[in-house]
């Protein structure tokens, strides 16, 4: 399993199921990270890439059956490989610190978990798209928060909201999935409870990533 040590740069992403707060909460992470002096790239997946969001625009927008669940996992490891080459790598490579919203635990546990694709043909093919890159720390935001997300379900028929749209029972099983991905790699998976104010949560995660003693 390939880590992150490139240089001084460090590779966090988050996951957790639809509506947590993880687009809030990396966010500020980047932002306090950054009034420490370190040099952060906030990203995303699927995307962060030219040809990343390419991808990513046929996978979050439409019906929620219009993919077969293997097709949605090679198209999820095909922006990942590009979102590694052209944006996380060469950050990494030049000492940044990147923060991803979303990565490889979101397809194991969509397209795994969730929609019944075999977790061990995942993480293979996982292993031939990414060389087996993994973060340093991935930060699993745990909560019963899909009620954000529902409420903005009709808003907008071009939402990204396809994976917001699949069923409650669906995002039971991602919550559970998360925790499951989390109890399975310990040594680089945290969770962090997502109930509480916005900058309770914040705390919380700074003290995950090791970063209690910085102001």
């Amino acid at each position: 399993m390939t880590d992150t040590a490139t240089g001084s740069g460090k590779f966090i992403t988050f996951e957790g199921g639809e509506g947590v707060g993880k687009s809030t909460q990396v966010k500020i992470l980047a932002e306090r990270l950054a009034e420490n002096g370190i040099d952060v790239l906030l990203t995303r997946e699927p995307g962060g890439s030219p040809g990343a969001e390419e991808i990513r625009a046929l996978l979050v927008r439409g019906g929620t059956d219009k993919w077969q669940p293997m097709t949605e996992a090679l198209l999820h490891n095909a922006a990942r490989a590009e979102h590694l080459e052209k944006t996380v790598k060469p950050a990494l490579a030049a000492g940044k610190w990147v923060i991803s919203d979303r990565y490889a635990d979101s397809t194991i546990a969509y397209q795994g978990y969730g929609q019944g694709v075999d977790i061990n043909a995942l993480l293979e093919i996982h292993k031939i798209s990414t060389d087996d890159f993994w973060p340093a720390t991935t930060v699993i935001l745990d909560g019963h928060e899909l009620h954000r997300a529902k409420a903005r379900e009709n808003e907008n028929s071009d939402r990204e909201d396809r994976y917001e749209r699949m069923g409650d029972d669906f995002h039971e099983k991602l919550r559970e999935s998360f925790l499951d991905i989390a109890k399975n790699n310990p040594d680089r998976c945290v969770v962090v409870s997502a109930d509480g104010t916005i900058d309770e949560v914040a705390e919380r995660v700074w003290r995950a990533i090791g970063m209690e003693n910085k102001q």
